[in-house]
């Protein structure tokens, strides 16, 4: 423990009371400031979240979610000091065997399991809060799927910088916040940095809060748009590891998570960015591979192209509506016993 602090009060801030049910919810709000900046970063963000979703119809190809999916599990356990290279979470991925420290190999193990849990999770329910920490946390640590039973603090060397609020506490206010999650009207954007700064700063979990916080914004964030699930940011925040626990500190000192929403969201446009510019890079070779696809074997079907490109159904069909329309290729026949002519040189 870094001291003494009082029950009533969680550093400073008021803890809401425990609401009956969601018509007289007047629980806890976490404090926070939506400013300029952050205006005007969820205005760029939603931006290219539609030109994503209008290309890959919020699920990318399956090699680019399976090849984000691991950066994501990586990035975030390497935030926690795990040591494993992409190469080898890959390997560990694909059922081969690593060399390395065995208690590493399990966190990516659970961090897997934990992760394919995505789609089948509610974000406001604790029983689902507790299902993922127990798979992310399976032996690992003793208390895993359940909150902490001991005081804890939040070291830099041996000055305390976090003192979290006491175990007592915590059940009540993961309640509040939970149900504030559920409840409230602001942008999603913003909601999903809230909720993972206050789960940073009430510190419900003995371990693990960390990569539970940001895979809980990700699926918080895949309640307003699927794509979510495959962006990166992990990534990002790594790059940026300092500054992370800096706009943590800076919200700390603030009493409210301004600094960390501001943060958050620069990591999401970053991510998205990145992400926008692999899709065009990605699509300019796509359309050449199905132009010489076709050159090759003109009778080629839909299904034949998914399998050849690694593309969605729907991707397949996108980018073949853009050929057609661009006048690259036409289709001479119907769908059985016709084929496509390639009219661009390639």
């Amino acid at each position: 423990m870094c001291g003494k602090q009082d029950d009533d009060k969680d550093n400073g801030r008021i803890a809401g009371g425990l609401p009956m049910d969601k018509k007289t919810y007047t629980g806890y709000v976490p404090p926070f400031e939506i400013t300029e900046e952050i205006s005007n970063l969820i205005i760029n963000i939603a931006e290219i979240v539609g030109h994503l979703s209008a290309f890959a119809g919020n699920m990318p190809a399956p090699m680019l979610r399976k090849q984000n999916r691991i950066r994501t599990i990586q990035s975030s356990l390497a935030i926690e000091n795990n040591s494993l290279s992409v190469e080898q979470v890959t390997a560990i991925l694909n059922g081969k065997r690593v060399l390395g420290a065995p208690n590493e190999i399990k966190e990516v193990k659970n961090a897997v399991d934990a992760y394919n849990l995505l789609f089948e999770l509610n974000p406001y329910k604790e029983s689902d809060l507790f299902r993922a920490h127990r798979l992310m946390m399976s032996d690992l640590v003793s208390e895993n799927g359940r909150y902490r039973s001991e005081g804890v603090g939040i070291f830099d060397g041996s000055s305390c910088i976090h003192l979290a609020p006491p175990a007592i506490r915590v059940p009540v206010l993961m309640k509040d916040l939970l149900l504030w999650a559920r409840d409230t009207n602001v942008h999603p954007l913003i909601r999903s940095c809230v909720f993972h700064y206050e789960l940073e700063f009430i510190h419900p979990f003995a371990d693990g809060n960390g990569r539970i916080g940001r895979m809980w914004q990700t699926l918080l964030l895949m309640q307003w748009n699927p794509i979510f699930a495959w962006i990166p940011v992990e990534t990002i925040v790594k790059e940026h590891q300092q500054e992370y626990y800096a706009a943590i500190a800076s919200s700390d000192r603030s009493g409210k998570s301004t600094d960390f929403i501001v943060f958050m969201l620069h990591c999401l446009l970053d991510a998205l960015q990145e992400m926008k510019e692999s899709n065009q890079k990605s699509n300019q070779k796509s359309n050449q591979k199905i132009l010489e696809i076709m050159q090759m074997k003109p009778e080629v079907s839909i299904r034949e192209l998914q399998e050849m490109t690694d593309l969605s159904e729907s991707g397949v069909k996108k980018i073949i509506r853009k050929l057609k329309e661009a006048g690259s290729i036409r289709r001479v026949g119907g769908a059985k016993g016709g084929y496509w002519e390639v009219l661009t040189e390639l």
